[in-house]
């Protein structure tokens, strides 16, 4: 008896009776979603990697890796606390420099024969420790720590041990860089927004970046990655100057969501009262939320105020009129107000995207559009260099419909009836399969968004009320 793999063994060539078993690969019948709520955030920070996606799932990791929260509106650490707040767990942070920050120093220096502990503590990260008699024994192990709070430098001539205590001291956190920093390059070596490729984001953001030059770069960036770019305009900004910034951009795309640029009092644990840009309460929300659903009326948390609406301490409540919400609409400019059309709360009042197409311009349309496609992207790709038979239209046909299925299952699409996939002779003809060819048709339907909500109202003494059982 020999064992085969799949696809090793050619049975129709056998000529030595004997038992011959073929290992067949498990069968795929459906493929599992890629995730819908991590968040990529371009920002600054006190200390940490420049231009590398550093995970963060809460924020003692984002502390330790990033430092802590400065009183800035592009800060990394004030936005993930944001959106923690909102129901978040997942981000990819890259953090940007004007170049002008630097690490602190001290210089250690003494003669001691014995052997030593070099001990490191910082209020916010922790303690490390390190055992050595030299001080390149002791630069070795930092060295070697992947952890290490410090780096040692030894000058070409190395002192001898010292017993001693020291402070580092003349770190710089450095300053705000301009938008370049923020969007970054595409090389090789990839900075800012950039450095998010392949990370499986499916929500963005330039953190406090309100340049209008930078929203049809995120938006492309968006498309290709599928991601949900979230960008906001300057603070105190005019519905007028808004609508005509954005159409001087000439953005209109269904990758970006552009909201308004009236930013919002955030009470930072840290740094008191704070203005910061809307973004990272509204990806903090999207993150949340499964794809098929709108950030629209969705209540937020930890908002005192907006700088229309003022603190809510101050007891000023200036709101929207529905000419000035149908005026932002309109262009497709989204805001954060309150009250919501399900009270008196903080919540995004429009869930619109920046396209003017009706069919593309909700969030759901281009969360669930992502969601889909990078699934099918994840997973489709193993049936390239596979013979083209009707086995493999019909493994196609069965692991797509197993996914849209189980999207139903999920609650992501409706029913069964609301997706179809084609992949056969009808849609595969002898003519494209001879070149390498095959194609498969999938349609989904999607579930609507309440935006609307009409209750017609009939009432009156000569009203004749009549029941009936509702359909379904």
């Amino acid at each position: 008896m020999t064992i085969y793999q799949s696809g090793q063994l050619n049975t129709n060539s056998l000529n030595v009776p004997d038992l011959y078993v073929q290992v067949q690969r498990p069968q795929t019948l459906a493929l599992n979603g890629v995730p819908s709520g991590r968040i990529g955030l371009v920002g600054t920070a006190a200390w940490g990697p420049v231009g590398t996606p550093v995970i963060v799932g809460a924020m003692g990791d984002c502390l330790s890796a990033f430092g802590p929260k400065q009183a800035l509106s592009s800060d990394i650490g004030t936005a993930v606390n944001i959106a923690l707040l909102q129901g978040a767990a997942d981000f990819r942070c890259v953090r940007v420099t004007d170049g002008t920050d630097a690490a602190a120093t001290v210089t250690q220096d003494g003669i001691i024969t014995t052997n030593y502990t070099l001990a490191i503590n910082h209020a916010v990260l922790g303690s490390r420790t390190y055992r050595g008699a030299t001080w390149a024994v002791l630069a070795a192990a930092v060295a070697a720590d992947s952890t290490a709070l410090v780096r040692v430098t030894l000058p070409s001539t190395v002192p001898a041990l010292a017993a001693g205590t020291v402070t580092l001291a003349g770190g710089v956190d450095g300053g705000v860089p301009g938008t370049a920093a923020f969007v970054g390059t595409d090389g090789v070596t990839r900075t800012g927004l950039y450095a998010l490729r392949g990370q499986g984001c499916a929500l963005g953001l330039l953190h406090g970046v309100s340049d209008s030059t930078s929203w049809t770069t995120q938006a492309a960036f968006g498309l290709s990655e599928g991601v949900y770019m979230i960008a906001c305009g300057p603070a105190g900004d005019t519905i007028a100057n808004a609508a005509a910034m954005k159409a001087a951009a000439g953005v209109d795309s269904y990758a970006i969501k552009l909201m308004f640029g009236d930013w919002l009092w955030w009470d930072d644990d840290a740094n008191g009262d704070m203005l910061v840009p809307p973004q990272a309460f509204v990806a903090g929300i999207l993150g949340s939320l499964s794809p098929e659903q709108s950030s629209l009326n969705r209540e937020l948390s930890g908002v005192i105020g907006s700088q229309k609406a003022g603190l809510v301490s101050s007891g000023q409540a200036a709101t929207y009129s529905t000419a000035e919400l149908s005026a932002l609409f309109g262009a497709g400019i989204d805001v954060i107000c309150n009250p919501a059309p399900g009270g008196s709360y903080w919540a995004v009042r429009g869930g619109i995207n920046t396209s003017s197409d009706g069919d593309t311009d909700d969030d759901s349309y281009t969360r669930l559009t992502n969601y889909i496609a990078e699934t099918i992207s994840s997973g489709m790709g193993a049936f390239v260099g596979a013979v083209i038979s009707t086995t493999l239209f019909g493994d196609i046909r069965a692991v797509l419909l197993g996914t849209l299925s189980n999207m139903v299952g999920g609650g992501i699409l409706g029913a069964t009836t609301d997706y179809a996939v084609v992949c056969d002779t009808s849609n595969n003809p002898q003519s494209a399969t001879a070149l390498g060819y095959v194609r498969a048709d999938v349609q989904v339907r999607y579930q609507g968004i309440n935006r609307f909500f009409v209750v017609n109202l009939q009432g009156g003494a000569s009203v004749t009320v009549s029941t009936a059982t509702p359909a379904a």
